[in-house]
């Protein structure tokens, strides 16, 4: 790709790190979370020169996918480009599994590894692989500096790129001689940058939105199907003054949850493998289903050809290589969804001779709410074991306002299930369902808000896979709350081999190995806690969220607990394992009945 237009600084001796730092400062980065190595040493030698000068902040972490996951964070909960660094070699490979989560999730990063010198590339040197190629089909775009003169462009192009349109990760590959070389510097104005290949965004047709308006006014059943990609648009209060002007329902993928209050009339929580039953029957009955920013995942779906299979669809995204890709649908609008409601609701307004009346969606509504009120989200309350259900939800209630992290599991869609978040202040990995991302992810959004309560919610099993991160919390004294729901047991591959492999437990038991995690926790300086039992829990979990600093919480839960509602690989939504009637459990406490 190339620049079309630049603005030139005063030119002045500088090396390639000298650039390539001046140039983050430029397109507003104010941290960094990275590990160094033999290949990057040049440019943290030259990052230690701007720290010194307070100009940008380096975070220092316990392992490469840590970073990467850290970045992560960061990204989804400001919406700004996360950045970070690695060495070359093993450092870069890495960051893989972390350049994958951000490319599924649509996450703006920008990953700049070290490389081997010039001459050597090509060698088998010490420590040389070639990520460009590795991770050529996981990102966005990268690039590979063969010369330090272009490296203010590349960085400029590269923000530009993992921002533009659906976002994603970017990669940089700088060899350490290129760090080293000192060359005339001439700075590009991230401002004026303007990449060939990322052409503006169309506007939709009238024609489009006519038709768009003409299906809702013929609809009885219309359903809201928003993902992540509305989050991405900052589209909450739009897609939420869309839907009260029509009264439409709106479920979400994991992706989509805080774009709206999960106990509002309208909401019907997530939907798919794990979602409630209410928006899984809502979506098997609906006659118009409107899809933002979603995909079509196979998790959301079910059995693919009996999804929705009632309904007329339209779906709106910012991706073309969505729009068709699952679902055909019978209208199709490409943009920014924040900006594509604000148009539909404009056309409305120039439309006076279309009245819409909100009895025409009156009885869908109260068959929603009798699916609401026989079908709740259940709490079980045992004598005295722990259920996670209910932690989670006394979580939620405890703290409304915090940025919540989760790992992957059992315990990741109890979190959906549960927790009712406002917009940006859910991070998941969704799309790759990557383990061990919580607790990185949370140094990630505590440093973007260092005041403000962050709760990474992760499993036993998911915790060991970067726990060596508690170093980077307790080194910045990062007052992050870590909730472990600890079943020991790989919680979700347990409840499928016991669904759907005749209870033959193949390495799923965690149990023996696992550590003390509270002694974990203390022998890093932080504050580790217990919980087992019913009687007191308020008061640890207040305990824990009230301390002032780093705190873990081991949360003994019953192990032998399943995840459900649960729609099984091959069936279609309507056809859910563990759902029952609210009569037949009595006992039991509920949630979201409006």
């Amino acid at each position: 790709m190339n620049i079309i237009s630049k603005s030139k600084s005063k030119s002045r001796e500088v090396t390639g790190a000298f650039a390539l730092i001046d140039s983050l400062i430029k397109n507003n980065v104010s941290h960094v979370f990275g590990y160094p190595g033999g290949a990057i040493l040049p440019i943290y030698d030259e990052l230690y020169r701007w720290e010194e000068k307070k100009l940008i902040n380096h975070i220092l972490c316990r392992h490469e996918q840590g970073a990467a996951h850290s970045a992560d964070g960061y990204a989804r909960s400001t919406g700004k480009v996360g950045v970070c660094f690695a060495t070359s070699g093993p450092g870069a490979t890495n960051l893989v599994s972390g350049i994958a989560t951000a490319q599924l999730d649509s996450v703006p990063m920008v990953l700049i590894t070290g490389q081997v010198s010039r001459p050597f590339i090509g060698t088998d040197a010490f420590q040389e692989v070639d990520i460009f190629g590795i991770t050529l089909p996981i990102v966005k775009h990268s690039y590979v500096v063969r010369d330090p003169r272009d490296m203010s462009k590349i960085v400029s192009e590269a923000f530009y790129i993992a921002q533009y349109g659906r976002p994603g990760p970017v990669l940089i590959d700088i060899p350490k001689d290129v760090g080293l070389e000192k060359f005339t510097y001439e700075c590009y104005n991230p401002d004026q940058i303007n990449v060939i290949g990322c052409r503006p965004l169309m506007k939709p047709q009238i024609s489009q939105l006519t038709k768009v308006i003409n299906l809702i006014y013929e609809s009885s059943q219309p359903l809201l199907y928003v993902g992540g990609g509305s989050i991405i648009s900052g589209a909450h209060d739009v897609i939420k003054d869309f839907a009260y002007r029509f009264q439409i329902p709106i479920c979400t993928t994991l992706m989509g949850k805080g774009i709206i209050d999960e106990n509002d009339d309208l909401a019907l929580g997530m939907l798919g493998m794990h979602g409630t039953a209410y928006a899984n029957f809502a979506v098997s009955e609906c006659d118009l289903l409107i899809a933002l920013g979603a995909r079509f995942d196979d998790r959301v779906t079910g059995k693919l050809d009996e999804f929705a299979c009632n309904a007329q669809v339209i779906h709106i995204d910012i991706d073309p290589a969505e729009v068709g890709k699952n679902r055909v649908p019978q209208v199709a609008i490409l943009g920014d969804i924040k900006e594509v409601i604000i148009q539909l609701l404009q056309c409305l307004d120039y439309q006076s001779n279309l009245v819409f009346s909100s009895e025409q969606t009156r009885s869908w509504k109260d068959r929603i709410l009798t699916w609401k009120q026989q079908y709740p989200l259940l709490i079980p309350k045992h004598v005295n074991r722990l259920s996670p259900q209910e932690v989670l939800n006394s979580l939620s209630l405890m703290e409304p306002n915090a940025y919540f992290t989760t790992d992957v599991g059992q315990h990741q869609m109890w979190a959906a299930q549960f927790l009712n978040v406002l917009p940006r202040h859910w991070m998941s990995s969704s799309g790759l369902g990557t383990m061990g991302y919580g607790l990185p992810a949370a140094i990630g959004v505590q440093i973007a808000y260092p005041s403000e309560k962050v709760i990474c919610i992760s499993g036993d099993a998911s915790f060991q896979m970067n726990l060596q991160e508690l170093a980077t919390i307790a080194q910045y004294n990062l007052p992050i709350k870590i909730v472990i729901i600890n079943n020991k047991w790989q919680g979700m591959v347990r409840q499928w081999q016991q669904a759907f492999y005749g209870e033959r437990y193949s390495h799923s038991n965690m149990e023996k190995g696992t550590p003390d995690f509270i002694l974990l926790a203390q022998s890093f300086g932080i504050l580790g806690l217990e919980l087992e039992y019913r009687h007191n829990m308020f008061d640890i979990l207040e305990h824990c969220m009230k301390h002032n600093g780093p705190c873990l919480l081991d949360c003994k839960v019953k192990e032998e607990e399943n995840c459900y509602p649960m729609v099984a690989p091959g069936k279609s939504n309507s056809q859910m394992i563990g759902i029952y009637k609210l009569n037949k459990n009595k006992g039991t406490s509920i949630r979201n009945i409006n």
